[in-house]
């Protein structure tokens, strides 16, 4: 799944091919990707004459600002956009397009299908699902170490699905996850009342410079993810634990180890990344 690198980046690319494009028509040939309005009929009326002004993003979501209204899309497992001339033979597994009025084509493209749009009045895409019980961006002044500590410190929870749940921080995913934890050295089966002062300061920026990194290489092309452009990302040559089970770790040369939390695959060097469990403060 795209995760924030990614989408930030489908997002960059999509401004400089379709903003300021009017949309002319929309053909919908999978109803089931489109969430609100459920009727396709209604959606595409409601874009026809639309003309879209910039693309924003919140967490994994496309925002596409147009007009008076915002096209919220997510692109789920493999959703990709990508503008073809009108002329050009529609690839197959394409399941929405938008045609401009100069001729070309915005087309979405979802070999799973499993990608979602939503259409709402201009300003009212932030008040409803699915984008009301979003976290804090962690690219953002608002992301700061109290922040963090903030959403995270009470939980009993372990890190790793913590910091995959959208409603603390969003946009972040398996990869980044894991990229994270390892540059801070923490397990991601601890908890956060295990963390210290210090290991706290390292995660907060453990996320923050990986995201950064990742965004500036254009994300993970990890299996079919490109960009708007059709270009692949380059982070992947950068991934320190991410898919390199039984590689060397970087840093002291143990290989890297994989196993389950909190039912997603998990990379991390055993001798970096050392369980530490809490105290127990029970009477004896």
């Amino acid at each position: 799944m795209p995760e924030l690198p990614e989408v930030e980046t489908v997002r960059r690319t999509l401004i400089e091919l379709v903003a300021g494009k009017r949309i002319q028509a929309v053909t919908v040939n999978l109803p089931r990707i489109i969430q609100r309005p459920a009727e396709p009929e209604q959606f595409a009326g409601a874009l026809a004459g639309q003309q879209i002004e910039t693309i924003e993003r919140r967490g994994k979501f496309l925002r596409i600002i147009l007009d008076g209204l915002v096209l919220v899309s997510h692109l789920r497992m493999e959703g990709r956009y990508g503008v073809f001339g009108s002329d050009e033979p529609v690839e197959k597994h394409t399941h929405v397009i938008f045609h401009f009025d100069d001729g070309t084509e915005l087309r979405y493209k979802d070999v799973r299908q499993f990608g979602t749009m939503h259409l709402f009045e201009r300003g009212r895409e932030l008040e409803l699902p699915p984008l009301n019980k979003l976290g804090i961006e962690p690219l953002e002044e608002s992301f700061t170490l109290e922040a963090l500590r903030g959403k995270l410190a009470k939980r009993t929870t372990k890190l790793k699905p913590l910091l995959l749940n959208q409603e603390y921080i969003v946009g972040l995913g398996n990869i980044y996850v894991d990229e994270a934890l390892f540059q801070a050295r923490i397990h991601p089966e601890r908890t956060p009342d295990t963390l210290k002062p210090a290991e706290w300061k390292k995660l907060y920026e453990a996320i923050r410079v990986t995201l950064a990194r990742a965004v500036e290489a254009g994300g993970s092309s990890i299996k079919s993810y490109v960009n708007g452009q059709g270009e692949m990302g380059m982070f992947q040559h950068e991934l320190l634990v991410y898919g390199r089970k039984g590689d060397p770790c970087p840093s002291c040369a143990r290989p890297i180890e994989k196993f389950t939390v909190g039912g997603r695959g998990t990379h991390i060097c055993g001798k970096c990344q050392p369980i530490v469990k809490a105290k127990s403060t029970a009477v004896k």
